[in-house]
């Protein structure tokens, strides 16, 4: 197993060289073709069908193969854009037109209203677009950040990827049964914590999720039950010729109980709803290969 592993780990170091080589232009052109043709091969096509008809129920079968090939090519194109997100995020404080990325004024904004912010800071994201964008915005308009993340089982594949987003995320928190512990930990020391929370989580409550019940991951209204802090939505927002518009919302009110706490399901409730409705917005830039209603 462990030589195995290493061998993964060498022929992803291979693949990462060979996206660099290609460049943040050619690359993602590359991985787009080749995920475009593989991917309605796959199993992973058929649960995208599924979940995409079941989501969007009145629109023509013709809609629905063109939203999983725009999720094919979305998906091509951000695991080879990987490499090159320290180029692709060229966006300077001067806002200069023309670059890769670009955000409006109220978002500007809000992440200068960030920085100037004291205590804890919880925001959500989701598998949309780049969905490693909004974590690179945070880190790069000097955001203290902790950012939720899922570690491949591969360790060598691992920690090849922790260094890769190590100076372009802040903090690393690799999810399993500590992570709550640290990220409750970042939140005292006044860090904007961020985690995806679109994906299955067994164990949670059930919320209605693009009109089906849904089990979804309750940790960041446990902890913004805790701490009783602003939570923002952010979201990354493919535009034509590989450039990228990133958006941070204002903070969102979360519903209380009696006692006036933070309500965990129904806080969990509405932040699906938000990602519901960026997912219809561009319902090809979302990650309709998982199996979210399982």
């Amino acid at each position: 197993m462990q030589w195995r592993d290493r061998g993964v780990a060498v022929l992803v170091r291979g693949l990462f060289a060979a996206m660099r080589a290609l460049g943040p232009d050619r690359a993602p052109r590359l991985g787009s073709a080749v995920c475009r043709r593989l991917g309605p091969r796959t199993k992973a096509h058929r649960i995208a069908l599924g979940n995409i008809r079941a989501a969007f129920p009145d629109q023509p079968a013709e809609w629905h193969d063109r939203v999983a090939d725009e999720a094919w090519d979305n998906l091509g194109r951000t695991a080879c854009e990987y490499v090159h997100l320290g180029h692709i995020w060229d966006l300077t404080e001067e806002r200069r037109p023309g670059g890769r990325v670009e955000i409006d004024d109220a978002t500007f904004a809000r992440f200068k209203a960030l920085r100037e912010h004291e205590g804890p800071v919880l925001v959500f994201a989701a598998h949309l677009a780049n969905w490693e964008l909004p974590a690179v915005a945070a880190r790069k308009h000097g955001l203290k950040t902790a950012v939720l993340y899922r570690t491949p089982n591969n360790r060598p594949v691992a920690d090849l990827i922790r260094d890769l987003r190590r100076d372009l995320m802040g903090e690393m928190v690799p999810a399993g049964l500590t992570a709550p512990t640290r990220l409750a930990k970042a939140l005292q020391e006044g860090t904007v914590t961020a985690m995806l929370v679109d994906q299955r989580f067994g164990r949670g409550p059930e919320v209605e999720f693009l009109g089906r019940p849904a089990a979804a991951n309750p940790l960041l209204a446990n902890l913004a039950r805790r701490f009783d802090c602003p939570v923002h939505g952010a979201r990354a927002i493919r535009l034509p010729g590989g450039r990228f518009r990133v958006e941070l919302t204002e903070a969102i009110p979360m519903p209380r109980d009696e006692a006036g706490q933070v309500s965990v399901d129904a806080a969990t409730q509405r932040i699906n709803d938000v990602i519901a409705g960026w997912i219809r917005e561009y319902p090809g830039q979302w990650l309709w290969m998982h199996r979210r209603w399982r």
